[in-house]
């Protein structure tokens, strides 16, 4: 008779916390503090299902929360956590498969508010003006929003490339990588919000990142064709912002998945994914023949490099069902903590 009595207790929370808006069941609910220092990992979870969570890793007390967006507020995060941007003690974190962005205070994990009316949202950049703007997976259009208001106020059309991926900024201009059976970079002046500019690239280019020397470097994966005319080809290539013009090209190997392109503290050199973890400075010309880091006996899903310490999170998935771990390197490729997360950490935002 109790074990019924819980049970229907547990079936009418569900039903109450159903029936009410995100904004008002979190009000009764309590905050934890985030320390001042650390990053968040966002953990993916399995497409339909809705099991994707956040954690947070503070490095100097090498302590770990898991799935604090649903402990803080009691709602359940989403389904795919794509990726995060921090702006003003602002989490906004990106939710794919559920068409949203929620933003969080990043001291305590409080849900603030919500960005709907997305397609299949996949980076939020705010810009130097203080617009927001969302990439998509499916939408031919970058959707600009009011990252203080969490209202979209416009959009730029992107006819031909649906697949827009990742953003970076140089002085007036907004990068956007087009992915998807793609081989464009987008170029959009801010003040117009206008595409103003493409360039073609290796295909489907996916991260993008800015060097020291304000150079803009793309990671092309090649596409999915391994054989035939239309063979893939990974390519690194540096691009000139001024110009608009790609200036060098570094053909990858092929028999890995090139990915998650990133660069260090000081923006000397480009990290990425192909099987093992590679390094390349970014004055060097040509790849170096053996990784910075060996796969060995894991499969790499993801990385972040810290942008004060340049040291190194990598992801192994493991099997997809169940949690991942992150293996925590210093910058000289030596291992210095690991842990576990939840299911598919994918992303990092750094505090």
């Amino acid at each position: 008779m109790k074990k019924v009595h819980i049970n229907l207790l547990i079936i009418l929370n569900l039903v109450f916390m159903g029936c009410m808006k995100d904004d008002e069941w979190v009000k009764s609910q309590k905050t934890d503090k985030i320390p001042a220092n650390g990053l968040f990992i966002l953990n993916e979870g399995n497409f339909m299902y809705g099991n994707s969570s956040i954690s947070f890793y503070d490095p100097k007390t090498r302590v770990l929360q898991n799935d604090i967006f649903t402990k803080v507020n009691g709602l359940p995060l989403g389904d795919v956590a794509q990726s995060m941007s921090i702006v003003d003690n602002l989490g906004y974190i990106v939710i794919n498969n559920s068409g949203k962005i929620y933003v969080i205070d990043t001291s305590s994990g409080q849900y603030i508010g919500k960005i709907t009316g997305l397609t299949s949202p996949r980076y939020i950049h705010i810009s130097q003006n203080g617009k927001g703007y969302v990439s998509d997976l499916y939408a031919e259009k970058i959707t600009i929003v009011n990252p203080k208001t969490f209202q979209i106020t416009g959009s730029i059309p992107t006819t031909g490339h649906a697949s827009t991926e990742q953003m970076v900024e140089w002085k007036e201009l907004l990068f956007v990588s087009c992915w998807s059976f793609d081989n464009t970079i987008l170029v959009i002046d801010t003040r117009s919000d206008k595409v103003v500019g493409e360039i073609k690239t290796g295909k489907q280019p996916g991260g993008l990142v800015l060097d020291k020397y304000n150079k803009i470097w793309t990671l092309c994966d090649g596409g999915w064709v391994r054989n035939g005319l239309n063979a893939r080809v990974p390519m690194l290539q540096r691009i000139d912002p001024l110009s608009l013009t790609i200036e060098r090209s570094f053909t990858l190997a092929t028999d890995g998945a090139p990915s998650r392109l990133a660069v260090n503290g000081s923006g000397d050199s480009l990290i990425y994914i192909n099987n093992g973890i590679w390094r390349m400075g970014v004055n060097q010309l040509t790849i170096d023949q053996q990784p910075f880091i060996s796969s060995k006996n894991h499969i790499y899903y993801s990385l972040a490099v810290d942008p004060h310490t340049s040291e190194l999170y990598l992801s192994d998935a493991i099997d997809y069902q169940q949690q991942g771990v992150i293996y925590r390197y210093s910058p000289i490729g030596l291992k210095v903590d690991s842990f576990k997360t939840g299911i598919i950490p994918g992303s990092y935002c750094f505090k």
